[in-house]
């Protein structure tokens, strides 16, 4: 069996500043006139301990499952709607293996419960940039979703 430590050590994972988990960019495309790459790729191994924050880009974002745990994120919409996403290796029980999550959409993402790690990805196109996080705010974001109060006070970092 596959260990977080391996993992780590194979992918030569960091900490992912201010969303967390520890990640690794695989693949950055030629840049554009506009400075954003054609796009990006990203490995990301979230442990029960660690959580992905709140947060939302202004381009699609693809999220792939890899190994591990079941990974539960919450989606809020600009519309105001709330669902909740798992990915996971069960897609016939209504698990994601890929799931993309429109431009625009607050997500957040923690190992499902009972579980100890997730290994993900995320895709891009256009590409990442750090210009592109928003990272969420905690008050403002349960203002607007109050039935999600209680998962958005898990899922949000100052």
């Amino acid at each position: 069996m596959t260990t977080p430590e391996e993992l780590i050590a194979h992918y030569g994972l960091e900490p992912l500043p201010r969303e967390g988990g520890l990640y690794r960019r695989t693949w950055m495309g030629p840049a554009r006139p506009d400075g954003h790459p054609e796009g990006s790729a990203i490995v990301v191994l979230l442990t029960a301990d660690d959580f992905s924050a709140l947060h939302r880009l202004p381009t699609d974002e693809i999220w792939h499952f890899y190994l591990g745990d079941p990974l539960q994120l919450l989606l809020l919409a600009p519309d105001g709607t709330a669902r909740t996403a798992v990915l996971g290796p069960a897609p016939l029980s209504g698990q994601h293996v890929q799931l993309t999550v429109p431009a625009g959409t607050w997500m957040g993402a923690r190992v499902a419960g009972g579980g100890a790690w997730t290994l993900f990805g995320t895709t891009m196109a256009p590409g990442f940039t750090d210009t592109d996080y928003e990272h969420g705010d905690a008050h403002e974001l349960t203002a607007r979703y109050p039935s999600e109060a209680a998962r958005i006070m898990e899922l949000c970092r100052p």
